[in-house]
């Protein structure tokens, strides 16, 4: 009887081994195929795949083809996907203090501040994220968002009487949006080039480098010099499928992963303005508001902040940015 146990187990041990070494990592991002976001999910890719060993299997999903990041949230919670690279517009779906670092416009003057910030809120926001199922491997940026439009424009009111790209699954930002009296369409990042080519919306509130590899600056020719807001993301995969790794492939994720999250902000920020200048080789026109209209941007931001703390902020985050903002600025201030 004994025997017949313990050969029970071993088999069940065994099998479970396989399953281990055959897993598959399968990875969602909005970044466009061959972008420098999806060349390093691929070295990553490489790296874990090389550390679990056996049939382990990677696969990486460029150009939103999982749906928009709401979706890919969707998928990797019940199993289609093990993880993805999203921006806050996706990791607020898991948890929503998150969009401190994205959704406070004009809040943050330079890298410096963001790295500084994101710092400090980095433990604790890991562990809210794993506490909800999801590993954080990686923090990475986008670049500053910057208004692409139709036509030129360079105070807020001059926007008002277009139709702004609004992520689809933000009604909270819509709403914000239209109580102060502009117009949002609500829309996935994938529909936004033919919403802007057919002249369904006319802005694009979006970041240089994506703007270029998606071509979106040749119907929106304009862009506003003005860093609205830094688009924040991370890689994030789910506890379950992180629980099933081998410890060797867990830890090459974990460095990996760091090291990954340091080339992706260093690139992209300097691919701000060199995609900026590509752009206006082919024709993109920059907009500088003056003093006066930074003013006014400036005031909007603070209507702005009175909405989102509390709403797309929780209170108690937001102020925790502000407080570390204010400290920083006063550290450099001496």
């Amino acid at each position: 009887m004994w025997i017949r146990i313990a050969a029970l187990l071993f088999a069940c041990l065994a099998a479970a081994g396989v399953a281990a070494a055959d897993m598959q990592l399968r990875i969602g991002t909005q970044a466009p195929k061959n972008s420098l976001y999806h060349r390093q999910l691929l070295e990553l890719g490489e790296a874990w795949r090389a550390a679990q060993g056996g049939g382990a299997k990677y696969v990486v999903y460029p150009d939103g083809s999982q749906g928009g990041e709401a979706d890919m949230v969707r998928r990797i919670r019940i199993g289609q996907l093990q993880g993805g690279l999203l921006s806050v517009a996706g990791l607020r779906d898991i948890e929503p203090s998150i969009a401190a670092l994205q959704a406070m416009p004009l809040m943050f003057k330079s890298w410096d501040e963001v790295d500084y910030v994101r710092e400090k809120l980095r433990p604790g926001m890991e562990k809210k994220f794993l506490d909800k199922g999801f590993v954080v491997l990686a923090w990475g940026d986008a670049g500053w968002v910057r208004f692409f439009s139709r036509e030129a424009a360079f105070r807020p009111d001059d926007y008002k009487s277009m139709k702004l790209f609004a992520w689809g699954n933000e009604v909270d930002q819509q709403e914000i949006m239209k109580s102060l009296g502009y117009t949002p369409v609500p829309l996935e990042l994938g529909d936004v080039l033919p919403a802007i080519q057919t002249g369904m919306i006319d802005v694009v509130p979006s970041t240089p480098y994506f703007a270029l590899a998606t071509q979106i600056y040749t119907n929106a020719p304009n862009m506003l010099e003005l860093d609205w807001a830094p688009i924040v993301g991370a890689l994030v995969v789910s506890r379950k499928a992180w629980d099933q790794m081998s410890p060797e492939a867990q830890a090459a994720l974990r460095e990996v992963g760091a090291r990954v999250g340091t080339q992706i902000r260093a690139k992209a920020r300097q691919d701000v303005d060199d995609a900026v200048e590509a752009m206006k080789k082919r024709g993109l026109v920059v907009n500088r508001p003056n003093e006066a209209q930074i003013e006014e941007w400036d005031a909007l931001a603070a209507r702005l902040h009175a909405r989102v703390r509390g709403r797309l902020v929780p209170a108690e985050t937001f102020d925790e940015v502000v407080g570390h903002l204010e400290a920083y600025r006063a550290r450099k201030a001496r």
